[in-house]
């Protein structure tokens, strides 16, 4: 499934239903999203260097040290329609879950990312091994297709979810921009609570992405005689980030196919926004807003 917002789609396998004796069928469903937003998570999963549903030893869980392409001799060229990722490991000894398979070889992975309309994406998704010698070719049973779906549907969640949350906090920043008394109000009611150790623990539960970054910070008690312009430069300072080396570039949505605003070379201080599992939001000095992976920061001492 689909967890997009509150809303649960399910996703059908169109005229197939597959079983572990159906070799080299792959996979086919129809995605209803937009061919975009699709594709965003199939090149983040074609690059994650990792090819579920099979594996070479027992005691693995997938093959990892995956290469990502826009080819690969092991599949003919794709002529039609739609957009095309592929994946695949060299000298892989013997992978599970393909028929009949022996020796060393390629695995690959293709996926074709085909628009059906502005809201609907036709998604295939096929696995074939090949070996080096004999140049024998073994279809998957269907595990490898179905288990990269899987991969493909939660990063599609990860990113309806970045989406609301980068959509949710602009609201939250234009509402405290167009109604400042009441941001006001929520920093003297969060300095005077004596339950609450944060300074901005009065939020609304719809100001969660802001609250996210408060909450990364570690929670200190005001000291004596603090002022709130005090304590807003206090809490400032645990908010904020330097990027690590060698730079890293700004990205104008959570994931790693948006565009880039710009490049941050090392050592530039950010303040942190938004929090997410994988991504920042955050501000530089100069007032450029963006995203950056959580990996490519660190605190300033």
């Amino acid at each position: 499934m689909f967890l997009l917002g509150t809303c649960v789609a399910q996703i059908p396998i169109p005229g197939r239903s597959k079983n572990q004796g159906e070799y080299g069928m792959g996979l086919i469903v129809n995605v209803p999203l937009p061919a975009d937003e699709v594709s965003q998570a199939v090149a983040d999963v074609a690059q994650n260097g990792i090819i579920r549903g099979t594996k070479e030893y027992n005691k693995d869980e997938y093959i990892t040290g995956a290469e990502s392409g826009s080819s690969t001799p092991v599949f003919p060229a794709w002529t039609e329609d739609g957009k095309v990722f592929y994946k695949f490991k060299k000298h892989t000894l013997d992978p599970r879950n393909f028929k009949d398979s022996g020796d060393s070889g390629t695995l690959a992975v293709r996926y074709v990312v085909q628009p059906q309309g502005d809201k609907n994406t036709l998604l295939r998704i096929d696995a074939v091994y090949v070996e080096d010698f004999r140049k024998t070719i073994h279809f998957s049973n269907g595990m490898v297709e179905s288990s990269e779906y899987k991969d493909i549907q939660d990063h599609v969640a990860k990113i309806e979810l970045m989406k609301k949350e980068t959509v949710e906090a602009e609201r939250v920043k234009q509402e405290a921009r167009e109604h400042p008394e009441r941001k006001a109000a929520s920093s003297s009611s969060s300095s005077s609570s004596s339950s609450q150790p944060a300074a901005l623990n009065d939020v609304s539960a719809d100001a969660q992405p802001i609250q996210a970054a408060a909450d990364a910070a570690p929670a200190v008690s005001p000291e004596p005689g603090e002022s709130v312009e005090q304590r807003v430069r206090n809490l400032r300072s645990q908010l904020e980030r330097k990027v690590k080396s060698p730079g890293a570039p700004l990205k104008s949505a959570p994931y790693q196919t948006a565009a880039t605003l710009k490049s941050l070379p090392t050592g530039t201080e950010v303040l942190l926004v938004i929090v997410t599992p994988y991504w920042y939001g955050v501000e530089t000095h100069e007032g450029d807003h963006g995203w950056l992976a959580r990996e490519q920061l660190e605190a300033l001492r």
